[in-house]
């Protein structure tokens, strides 16, 4: 598919916005796939090292 300029382009032959609300939807999915992990882990390492810290103040 062939367009003939940048604005037709977006307007995607007036799908254009279905089309760029799946792209930019499956792209908060996908960086909430990868954030969610990270944060979760820096979590667990915070927690783990204030544990640490406790077990040897005692």
């Amino acid at each position: 598919m062939s367009f003939a300029s940048f604005a037709d382009f977006l307007a995607m032959g007036h799908h254009g916005l279905y089309v760029w609300s799946a792209y930019g939807l499956c792209l908060v999915v996908l960086a909430i796939n990868v954030a969610v992990p990270v944060l979760a882990r820096r979590r667990y390492l915070q927690e783990e090292a204030r544990r640490l810290r406790r077990e040897n103040h005692q």
